[in-house]
């Protein structure tokens, strides 16, 4: 009897006939529940599509409205190899090829008929400013070329193994973009130096690989970033923007060694690496060129 009564019971509180209730409710009771939520829930839904509304006014296509100060920007080689380290054998054509190839890729957007086409002959020595006027946005804006040739023996024209076949590499270096930033002070430029970075050979002991490294080639000279690709207006704004590059030639590394090598942006208002990022600025590589002569 007591089963019967449990299974009864359940029957009951599914479907009662005599009080035609489902669930312990009757069909109007359901009826208010559900409208309670669907208008409670209509207006939640209405609440974020309000918000969302109000703060993509916030926001500009072109430009963040809120960014983070990059008061140094990231500096990336090409090519960059594995772990930032470019080793090859001067005689065997396979284990340089692809370094060759990886900067004849970089470069291709570079190339001088590209930048006729695409971009504006600037004036050097001074920023190219391209103001909106008023409510009246200037997009796109123009943007300087930047044409392989300036990179002479790097530039894969009058050499195209950028050095690598006679044990005399390039490296080109570039720096991240940050939009509106003006990288220099009084007209100074900002420029790369290159140099032997220090590394630990024991518990207070440094050491640098000065005497390997050899002479260097800057293109441009002086490895100048010029003003007129400053400021950088962002990737929607600028559609055709070319970051500015400067190419280092090793011309008598040794042979053989590791080579620890060390290449810093220099300019009066981009502070050196900090606490935070003690890497903001610079870039550390490691260069081997093998001969079996």
């Amino acid at each position: 009897m007591a089963k019967e009564d449990k299974k009864n019971a359940w029957k009951e509180f599914f479907w009662n006939p005599r009080t035609r209730e489902f669930c312990g409710r009757t069909a109007s009771s359901w009826g208010l529940i559900l409208l309670f939520y669907l208008a409670f829930y209509i207006f939640l839904a209405g609440l974020f599509a309000l918000t969302m509304y109000v703060m993509l006014q916030t926001l500009d296509d072109h430009r963040p409205t809120y960014q983070d100060r990059l008061s140094t920007p990231g500096m990336m080689i090409r090519p960059k190899g594995e772990q930032l380290e470019i080793a090859y054998t001067v005689e065997y054509t396979e284990t340089w090829e692809r370094y060759v190839q990886a900067l004849n890729n970089f470069l291709s957007p570079y190339n001088d008929t590209v930048q006729a086409q695409k971009n504006y002959e600037c004036k050097p020595d001074q920023y190219f400013i391209q103001e909106d006027s008023g409510s009246l946005k200037n997009f796109p804006k123009r943007s300087c070329q930047f044409k392989r040739s300036i990179l002479e023996e790097c530039s894969g024209i009058t050499d195209r193994l950028y050095g690598y076949s006679d044990g005399k590499p390039c490296i080109i270096i570039k720096l991240n973009r940050v939009i509106g930033q003006l990288p220099a002070k009084d007209g100074q430029p900002p420029y790369v130096t290159c140099g032997a970075k220090k590394y630990k050979v024991g518990k207070d002991e440094w050491t640098d690989d000065t005497d390997k490294l050899g002479e260097l080639l800057y293109f441009p000279p002086n490895g100048t970033f010029n003003l007129m690709y400053y400021p950088y207006y962002g990737k929607k704004a600028q559609v055709n923007y070319s970051q500015p590059l400067v190419a280092i030639k090793f011309l008598n590394i040794t042979k053989n060694e590791d080579v620890n090598v060390e290449c810093k942006v220099n300019a009066n208002n981009i502070p050196q690496g900090n606490e935070r990022d003690k890497f903001a600025g610079r870039i550390s590589f490691k260069l081997r060129i093998n001969s079996i002569d």
